[in-house]
């Protein structure tokens, strides 16, 4: 057995989990008036009702016991001040420091990065206001009209879902298209829509060698020469975000047109350094900083607020909960609100790549689950799709609903509808519907008695689902950034709780490194011996296929 499932808190956590597991949440609304209002947390604009929750007192001061035991305030800590949590690697992992709207220093390798971080946004203000006003003019002398922001995973994600999270508060006059599949029909649709001579191009890849952004990158380029532009054109349109300063002005681009990346910052947490350079262009400047603002104010919460009452530790614990004492596979993020419905991709992919994870920061094999899936759908299409499952599937699924008490140009009896339906979910998940309230409500029909119960056992709902709610006036810029941080400080905490690193993707990593050895391999450049006889097959068909093209 491991540390972690032989310490005093992990045991008394299962006991406690063995006591309550045929107890029903209903019983305990009926018997505890006051349990809403004592199982609530509020900050950074947010609300979080976490009553709908199988745990009592005891078990939330359980979850808290064990936060202790592993040590995740030191853990936390060490991460705000600069040490190399990301071990695998050797990095530090600062995040936090690229919305730090403080003047206190952050130091990695005994350097204050914050100069160079100040620097980066002074620079994203100055060209993000260039475009918008104008003056930024492209090689025939016209104005930007259109950015194609190219990128993967991170670097795309959290751009593109900020700007459609965002979209009333987007700029009038340049719209952005984001770009990331290596299926050549999404650059080709994207760049049939533009005008080359008004076209900015933003290129974010870290290494400048990123295959499906590089390739999309010069599909651009090619695009953009055969329009009749020459070469030198290439410094008014193409803009990069990378640490590779060689290979992107060796590309074309002006040095002065290159954003910098450093790598105390992993992909998945990078929307807030100059990878969030199309979340200005798109929002304006003032917005995105509203966005690290926001972020701030949720790191400040989580340093300083203490366990019972800190919202990501919250979350984070009710997470491990269900995960390791309840078998639950996965978790369901159902945002009431139509600009939020990419949030559960992203939180995918945060928390799917940090914590998916079987070894821990010692080499050990662990002996419990680790990071859940995570799947979602904005409400209320999924009441009509997945909830099914949820509502009277074997599988424990526990779900965040999110909704905004206010939304712009609001048309109120919608608003109520979505609301009601958020709210009722939450509600039918956690009482269910008894096979006697269903029996009674077949009382008026013509079934005899048989059918009636065997109808009323189908429509049985056992309830004892758990869910959270997520509340929030309305989704400012600043709020959104605070609901992000939320969600990158619970994965964090859930990886301290596991003992696994959160910060390196080494199975992302396998997977390039693959791509790039078959791709090889279908252009010739690699023997056929490199691959197992079902890759040798998959090859050999799509050769076959193309050899007359």
């Amino acid at each position: 057995m491991s540390s972690l499932t032989t310490q005093p808190e992990w045991q008394h956590l299962k006991t406690l989990a063995e006591s309550v597991k045929d107890n029903h949440m209903r019983d305990w609304f009926n018997t505890d008036p006051q349990r809403a209002d004592k199982m609530q947390a509020e900050t950074c604009g947010l609300f979080l009702d976490y009553s709908k929750n199988r745990v009592t007192d005891d078990v939330m001061s359980g979850l808290m016991s064990l936060a202790r035991a592993r040590n995740v305030e030191k853990q936390r800590d060490a991460m705000f001040g600069g040490q190399a949590i990301n071990q695998t690697e050797g990095r530090a992992v600062l995040h936090t420091a690229l919305r730090n709207l403080t003047d206190k220093p952050v130091y990695v390798d005994g350097e204050d990065v914050m100069p160079e971080v100040k620097a980066t946004l002074d620079k994203m203000r100055t060209f993000t206001e260039s475009v918008h006003s104008g003056e930024h003019k492209g090689y025939t002398g016209k104005a930007v009209k259109d950015i194609v922001a190219i990128g993967i995973g991170g670097s795309f994600l959290g751009p593109k879902i900020m700007t459609e999270a965002l979209k009333p508060y987007q700029q009038k006059g340049v719209k952005v298209h984001f770009v990331a599949n290596v299926d050549g029909c999404h650059i080709t649709d994207v760049l049939a829509s533009v005008d080359p001579e008004e076209t900015l191009v933003v290129m974010s890849s870290k290494s400048f060698s990123t295959q499906e952004t590089l390739q999309n990158t010069q599909t651009a380029k090619n695009w953009f020469l055969a329009s009749g532009a020459a070469q030198e054109d290439i410094a008014k349109h193409f803009v990069a975000v990378s640490s590779n300063v060689k290979a992107a002005t060796e590309f074309g681009i002006a040095e002065e047109n290159i954003f910098p990346m450093w790598d105390w910052v992993g992909g998945r947490y990078s929307l807030w350094s100059a990878i969030g350079l199309p979340i200005c262009l798109s929002l304006g400047f003032d917005h995105f900083h509203s966005l690290l603002k926001g972020a701030h104010a949720m790191d400040k919460h989580f340093c300083e607020a203490p366990l019972e009452s800190n919202m990501p530790v919250i979350m984070a614990m009710l997470g491990v909960w269900y995960r390791n004492f309840f078998g639950a596979q996965s978790h369901v993020l159902l945002p009431y609100y139509h600009y939020l419905r990419g949030l559960p991709a992203y939180v995918q992919q945060l928390d799917m790549e940090s914590n998916g994870k079987q070894v821990t920061q010692q080499g050990d094999v662990v002996d419990y689950e680790t990071g859940p899936v995570i799947w979602g759908s904005e409400g209320t299409n999924g009441q009509h799709s997945f909830h099914q499952l949820i509502h009277q599937g074997t599988s424990l699924i526990p779900a965040d609903f999110m909704l905004p008490l206010n939304v712009p140009n609001q048309d109120d009896t919608h608003h109520a509808m979505l609301a009601s339906n958020c709210f009722g979910q939450t509600q039918a998940l956690m009482q269910g519907k008894t096979f006697d309230e269903c029996y009674a409500d077949l009382s008026d029909t013509d079934m005899d008695d048989a059918t009636r119960k065997a109808i009323a056992q189908h429509k049985t709902m056992p309830g004892n689902k758990p869910s959270n709610t997520l509340l929030f006036n309305s989704l400012t810029p600043e709020v959104l950034g605070s609901l992000v941080a939320l969600y990158e400080h619970k994965v964090f905490v859930q990886g301290a709780i596991w003992q696994v690193n959160s910060f390196d993707q080494w199975g992302v990593e396998l997977g390039k490194v693959l791509g790039n050895q078959v791709l090889d391999g279908i252009n010739g450049d690699a023997s056929s011996d490199n691959f197992d006889a079902s890759t040798q097959q998959l090859i050999a068909q799509f050769q076959r296929a193309n050899a007359q093209k």
